[in-house]
């Protein structure tokens, strides 16, 4: 079963490490040529670091050859606690946080910046309102380190590896991808699997932990009104609880300690 019904909840021992929401528009060329001045005035109370970056994007084929593409300048607001980041672009407009607290705290984090972006920049609409979650299940965070994947992740996502002639120790790698369309405009790309996270860095200490990587990529395509971003990510969002849901088994469910 992909869906649960089951009611939200907040979790004390959530596996969730990451959360992207990102709103694509039709490509602004004054946000690339000049810094965004009157836009950071508005949200350095909340985002008061800042870094800009260049970028430079894969080449682009024209008339069969490879030409190169011009750098797109990538502006970073941070929260003082880097816990929190905005990213602005010719094309987008996202926020991410490694420490998510709730959907509606996320939400207001996002309400006043992308207010104040529509008000700068005045967007012709949104083409794309995407919003990611990244999930790692940690067994050892958890306590659960004597547990198979089949007691802790829902057989759907476990493919041949969930097969009761298969010991979790033959298997080596089973990843499980899926794009599901949920409603006549939302989609789902989903990854699930056990992995390794590698951290970057030069002398950076790796995590040899074993983790299941369960990632939700969920987007609303087609032409969104900018007065209409809140409620396409709400939706999103929504979309997001019955499948976060319906990946739990109830062992992990316990184990993740709902509040």
């Amino acid at each position: 079963m992909l869906f649960s019904d089951r009611a939200r909840s907040h979790y004390r021992n959530s596996p969730l490490h990451e959360v992207i929401c990102q709103l694509r528009f039709p490509t602004i060329l004054s946000i690339n040529d000049n810094e965004p001045a009157a836009f950071q005035e508005q949200i350095r109370a909340d985002f008061p670091l800042y870094e800009r970056k260049q970028e430079t994007p894969p080449p682009k084929l024209v008339n069969g050859r490879a030409e190169a593409s011009a750098p797109i300048s990538n502006y970073h607001f941070f929260s003082a606690d880097h816990r929190w980041k905005l990213n602005v672009t010719r094309d987008f407009i996202a926020l991410s946080t490694l420490a998510y607290p709730d959907w509606e705290t996320f939400a207001r984090k996002f309400d006043r910046p992308l207010a104040y972006f529509i008000q700068c920049y005045q967007p012709a609409c949104f083409q794309r309102v995407g919003l990611r979650y990244v999930n790692l299940v940690s067994r050892k965070k958890l306590g659960v380190e004597d547990r198979e994947w089949s007691e802790l992740i829902a057989e759907a996502y476990l493919g041949p590896a969930g097969e009761e002639d298969v010991a979790e120790e033959q298997v080596i790698a089973c990843g499980f991808d899926l794009q599901l369309r949920l409603d006549s405009s939302c989609v789902a790309k989903i990854h699930a699997g056990p992995g390794h996270i590698r951290v970057n860095g030069a002398n950076a200490q790796q995590d040899n932990e074993t983790k299941f990587i369960f990632d939700m990529d969920l987007s609303m395509g087609g032409d969104t009104p900018c007065g209409m971003a809140a409620a396409a990510l709400e939706t999103l969002h929504g979309h997001s609880t019955r499948l976060f849901e319906g990946f739990l088994t109830d062992t992990l469910r316990e184990a993740m300690d709902a509040e």
